[in-house]
């Protein structure tokens, strides 16, 4: 796909006709199709000025902390262009107004990108901040993202990827694992119990039929008492049963540290010490806390994650030919940062 550079190209470029979603493909996005249109007319004046290919150098920061997510795709994004980059390590912690990318080179090799890379690290950076958050309150107890049904379908790989840099034990979207050459996590929804009409019964299929390394946890919310439901399903799977998966909706009070520990203490009563407490729905990272304490052992985290609010990035341009600029209300030239390395 042509890359787009003025504003004929713009006018040219065509989208077809049958469009079965409204998301950009990755050929899109790699020829500018993304970009706001005043890069295209900024790339228009420079070229009737003879400037466009000025040596530049460009920084990127952040107005708030938060944890770099993002970088790989910017790195595939700019991969061809005759510059060169500087960043923070992903997966790396930044401060406000740190600089966490440079780049350095003509600004018609890189220009038009704006857009795309700000947004790739913005909401990127959200996601993957928002999972260190969960991290922290877990601590060394797995966690998994569950947001995928959150976003749209075209981006769920990219925030349960930012969720693992940022600290999830794994994804439970499909492609999201295999991106990372990982397999997918997750046990069944309420729906298999609900068509089924009974959660034991559904529990003895899930033990029969799914392959060894698929964990033996089950929902135990749907129809009858949690306490109970545990009970009737370790009875059912005895040792087979790894663990049991509370998701009380918010109608009933949701997933409370009381309900956990009730269960925690009725298993223990008859010999289920091993049985393990995973909790999910509506998480957050206090609730994480509380129900940790209370004896949960695993935890399902999505919309805290998967609406975290992008972390705002701005570029700014800090040297033009060897000459520190600035707009006004900025100090002209490099914000140098020790952390930053070549990476391109």
């Amino acid at each position: 796909m042509k890359e787009i550079k003025s504003l004929k190209d713009v006018k040219d470029f065509e989208v077809e006709k049958e469009r079965l979603f409204y998301s950009a493909t990755h050929e899109e996005i790699k020829c500018g199709a993304t970009t706001d249109i005043y890069f295209i007319k900024t790339m228009e004046i420079l070229r009737h000025l003879g400037v466009a290919g000025k040596r530049v150098v460009a920084e990127v920061f952040a107005r708030k902390s938060g944890i770099l997510c993002g970088l790989e795709e910017v790195l595939n994004l700019l991969k061809e262009k005759n510059i060169e980059i500087y960043a923070i390590p992903e997966g790396e912690t930044f401060n406000p107004k740190e600089t966490i990318l440079r780049i350095v080179g003509p600004y018609e090799e890189f220009g038009i990108y704006e857009t795309a890379l700000l947004g790739i690290l913005a909401q990127s950076s959200g996601w993957a901040t928002a999972a260190r958050e969960c991290r922290e309150a877990a601590k060394d107890k797995m966690f998994i993202c569950f947001g995928a049904r959150h976003v749209h379908p075209a981006v769920a790989p990219v925030m349960e990827r930012a969720a693992i840099v940022g600290g999830a034990s794994n994804a439970s979207c499909i492609l999201a694992a295999k991106i990372l050459k990982r397999q997918p996590s997750g046990t069944i929804p309420h729906a298999a119990i609900l068509i089924a009409g009974d959660t034991v019964t559904v529990a003895k299929a899930y033990d029969e039929i799914m392959p060894p390394d698929s964990p033996r946890i089950i929902l135990v919310d749907t129809f009858k008492d949690e306490a109970e439901e545990a009970l009737n399903v370790a009875e059912a799977l005895k040792g087979a049963l790894e663990g049991i998966r509370l998701d009380t909706p918010s109608e009933r009070g949701g997933v409370t540290k009381e309900l956990v520990n009730e269960v925690r203490q009725r298993l223990n009563q008859k010999g289920y010490n091993n049985v393990k407490i995973f909790v999910s729905g509506g998480l957050t990272p206090d609730k994480i806390r509380e129900l940790s304490e209370a004896g949960a052992d695993a935890f399902g985290v999505g919309s805290y994650i998967s609406g975290a609010s992008p972390i705002d990035m701005t570029m700014d341009i800090k040297m033009v030919d060897g000459v520190p600029v600035a707009k006004r209300g900025r100090i002209p030239g490099l914000i140098d940062n020790p952390k930053l390395k070549r990476v391109k």
